[in-house]
C-alpha cells in the first residue's frame, strides 16, 4: 500500500471511530479527525462526560464490527446555508463552515456510511477522500486518550482526543507496537531521572540538572568549546535580556512576539525621573531573549571592520527563552528555556561557499563524535510564488540558494528539498535526528540571514575602500543542549560510552577493611581526570554490583585482599561482565586511552 492509500485508510478510520463513539455517547459533538503519522485521531466534546481507559477496548470492538459490516462511504455536497442547518447545534462544525465560506467555498462536503440495505448509519462533514467501504480497512488499534484544545488554542475549550494506530497488515502493526515498547524503555524522561528533573513548581519546560546531568552537560560543553577553538571560532557572550528597542530593530517584536515572554518594565528612580523632566518614558522595557543573534550583531557594530577581518566566526552557548504551549512541551526535546550552541559567521560574498563547507563538515564531525548516524537533511527554499513573505532581494535569494545546492552537491550531501519552508530571512539546511520511534527532531541548522544585516545596517570596508553589506550565516550544531542530551539518552538507552558517562568508574571495596586501598585508587583516578565514585556503603558486594549495573556505570572495580596485595583491580565492564583482575596502572592507561579516543561503545 502506498503512502497516499495508507493516509486515506487512516483518515477513514477516524470516521469509523467517530461512528463507534456515537453509539456509546450519542450526545457527543464531533470536531475533527485527521490521519497522522502511524495512525489517526479524533477530537470529541462529551460535555460533562469523560472517556474512561476501559472505553478504548469497547470502542475498538465496535470499530471492528463496523469494518466487518463493510459499510459503503459516499460523498455528497451541500450549499453553505444547508450545511449550516445540517450541523446546527455543533458550534465546531459551524465555525469551520464559516471559515470555509470566508475563503470562498460555496459548497461543503459530507460523507455518509451506508449499509447493504441502503440505510445511512453514520455521516460527518469532511473533505475526504475515504476508502470505498469500511471493509477495506487494514490493521488498527486504539492507543490512548488525551486532552486537546479546540484548534490548538489554550483559550478554547479542552476536548477529549482518542489516538489510534493503523497499518496495512497485522505484522506491520505488531512491529510498530514492539518499537513502541522499545522506545518506552529508552524514554529519556524515564531513564534520565538521575540526570534532570522537570518540576511544575519551577515552571513548565524549565529543566533542573542534577549532579550527574550537570556533569554530562559539562563534558559535552567542554568538547564543544575545544572543537570550536580548534575550528577557527572566537567566543562571545551576551546577556539574558535585551531592551525592547533591540527586538523592535531586529524584527522579532513584530514577527516573533507570540513566542516571546512579556516585557519586563523597570521603573526609573525618583532622582532619574527628576533629571529627565519632560520625558514621556519613565520606564525602561526589557525582554527575555528568544535568540542570541541581535547581541552578536551589536558586538560587530561596536567597531569598524575591513574585508581583511572577515570571515568572523563568533560562537556562544547562550540560554534563550521561548514560549511553547503547555501541550507541546515534551521532556527535554521541547522546552521553554534552553541553551543553543549558537554561532554567527559574518563574511563576504566570495567567502560564502567555503564557510558553508566548513560548517557542513563541522556538523558531520559532531554527529560522528556522538555516534549519531540516522539523520536526514532538508534544504528549505523560498516559495517563488509568494516572494512577499520573505525579506531580501531576488539576487540575494538566487545566489544563496544556488550556492547551498552547489556546496551540498560538492560534499556529496543527500538532502530533500522543501519549497516554501525557508525562514523569512533566508534559505537553510536543517539536520533532523531520528529518535527510538523514528520521529525526527531538528538539531543542527545552517541558515542565511538577509534580515539582520539590513535592519542593523551592518557594513564592512571592501578592497576598494567602500562600504559593503556582509553576508551573515546562523548555525547551531547541536541545536540545543537540552534536546541533544535527550536524544543522546535515548540513543544509548542511558548506557553512555565511557567518554560521555557522568560517572566512568565506581570503586567497590568488598568490606570496610579495604576502604583505605579503595580510597587510594579513587584519589589516583581523580588525578588522571577520570570521573569516579567510591561506594563504601555498608552493603553487600552483590548489591553494590547490582546498583552499579543499574546505573549503567561503564567500569566497576572490585577490590579486596588479593587486589590490595597485588596492586590490581577486578574489573567489570557494563554489558560485558567480569573482565578479570589487571594491574591498577594498566587500568588507568586503558581508561585514559578510551577517553582520548572517544569510542562510542
Amino acid at each position: 500500500m502506498d503512502n497516499e492509500k495508507l493516509t486515506i485508510m487512516r483518515h477513514s478510520l477516524s470516521h469509523i471511530l467517530a461512528q463507534a463513539v456515537l453509539k456509546f455517547y450519542p450526545n457527543a459533538k464531533l470536531t475533527i479527525g485527521p490521519a497522522i503519522d502511524n495512525g489517526f485521531y479524533y477530537d470529541f466534546d462529551l460535555g460533562e462526560e469523560s472517556f474512561a481507559p476501559g472505553d478504548l477496548k469497547r470502542l475498538e470492538k465496535e470499530m471492528k464490527n463496523i469494518v466487518k459490516a463493510k459499510y459503503r462511504f459516499e460523498q455528497y455536497k451541500l450549499p453553505i446555508s444547508e450545511a449550516l442547518e445540517k450541523v446546527k447545534g455543533n458550534e465546531y462544525k459551524h465555525e469551520m463552515i464559516d471559515d470555509l465560506a470566508r475563503e470562498g467555498e460555496t459548497e461543503i462536503s459530507f460523507y455518509k456510511n451506508i449499509d447493504k440495505d441502503g440505510n445511512v448509519v453514520f455521516e460527518d462533514m469532511c473533505r475526504g477522500p475515504h476508502v470505498e467501504s469500511t471493509g477495506e480497512i487494514g490493521a488498527f488499534k486504539l492507543q490512548k486518550l488525551a486532552g486537546a484544545y479546540w484548534r490548538g488554542d489554550e483559550k478554547n475549550k479542552m476536548l477529549q482526543r482518542i489516538y489510534g494506530l493503523a497499518f496495512e497488515t497485522n505484522e506491520e502493526l505488531e512491529n510498530y507496537l514492539n518499537l513502541l515498547e522499545e522506545a518506552e524503555k529508552r524514554d529519556h524522561r524515564v531513564i534520565g531521572k538521575d540526570l534532570f528533573v522537570l518540576d511544575p513548581v519551577v515552571g513548565l519546560g524549565l529543566p533542573l540538572w542534577k549532579p550527574k546531568g550537570a556533569m554530562l552537560w559539562r563534558v559535552i560543553e567542554d568538547f564543544w568549546y575545544k572543537a570550536h577553538l580548534e575550528n577557527g571560532y572566537e567566543l562571545v557572550r551576551g546577556p539574558h535580556i535585551g531592551s525592547r528597542a533591540l527586538w523592535e530593530t531586529s524584527g522579532h517584536w513584530n514577527f516573533y512576539n507570540e513566542s516571546m515572554y512579556p516585557s519586563i518594565e523597570v521603573s526609573k528612580s525618583l532622582k532619574e525621573q527628576q533629571t529627565s523632566a519632560g520625558s514621556d518614558k519613565p520606564k525602561e522595557e526589557y525582554l527575555l531573549k528568544p535568540m542570541n543573534c541581535p547581541f552578536h550583531v551589536e558586538i560587530y557594530k561596536s567597531e569598524m571592520h575591513s574585508y581583511k577581518d572577515l570571515p568572523l566566526r563568533w560562537a556562544e552557548c547562550g540560554t534563550v527563552y521561548r514560549y511553547e504551549k503547555s501541550g507541546e512541551l515534551s521532556g527535554l526535546t521541547r522546552v521553554r528555556g534552553f541553551t543553543q550552541d549558537d554561532a554567527h559567521i559574518i563574511c563576504t560574498r566570495e567567502q560564502v561557499a567555503e564557510e558553508l563547507k566548513r560548517v557542513a563538515n563541522f556538523i558531520k564531525y559532531i554527529f560522528d563524535s556522538f555516534g549519531f548516524s540516522d539523520y536526514k537533511i532538508y534544504l528549505s527554499l523560498r516559495d517563488p510564488a509568494n516572494k512577499e513573505k520573505y525579506t531580501g532581494n531576488d539576487e540575494g535569494w538566487e545566489f544563496t540558494e544556488a550556492v547551498m545546492e552547489k556546496v551540498a552537491s560538492e560534499l556529496g550531501i543527500e538532502y530533500s528539498k522543501e519549497i516554501g519552508e525557508a525562514a523569512f530571512y533566508g534559505p537553510k539546511l536543517d539536520y533532523k535526528v531520528k529518535d527510538a520511534l523514528g520521529r525526527e527532531w531538528q538539531c543542527s541548522t545552517l541558515q542565511f540571514d538577509f534580515n539582520l544585516p539590513e535592519r542593523f545596517d551592518m557594513t564592512y570596508i571592501n578592497s576598494e575602500g567602500k562600504e559593503e553589506r556582509p553576508y551573515m550565516l546562523h548555525r547551531a550544531l547541536m541545536g540545543s543542549f537540552e534536546r541533544f542530551i535527550g536524544l543522546l539518552i535515548e540513543h544509548y538507552a542511558g548506557a553512555f560510552p565511557l567518554w560521555l558517562s557522568p560517572v566512568q568508574v565506581k570503586v567497590l571495596p568488598i568490606s570496610e577493611k579495604f576502604n583505605q586501598y579503595a580510597e587510594e585508587i579513587t584519589r589516583e583516578l581523580k588525578k588522571n581526570e577520570i570521573r569516579v565514585v567510591l561506594d563504601n556503603d555498608d552493603e553487600s558486594l552483590g548489591k553494590k554490583i547490582r546498583n552499579g549495573e543499574k546505573e549503567k556505570v561503564p567500569y566497576l572495580l572490585v577490590v579486596g585482599e588479593k587486589e590490595e596485595t597485588d596492586k590490581t583491580v577486578a574489573v567489570r565492564r557494563h554489558g560485558k561482565g567480569d573482565l578479570g583482575a589487571i594491574p591498577f596502572t594498566e587500568f588507568i592507561e586503558k581508561v585514559v586511552r578510551e577517553n582520548k579516543e572517544r569510542v562510542n561503545e
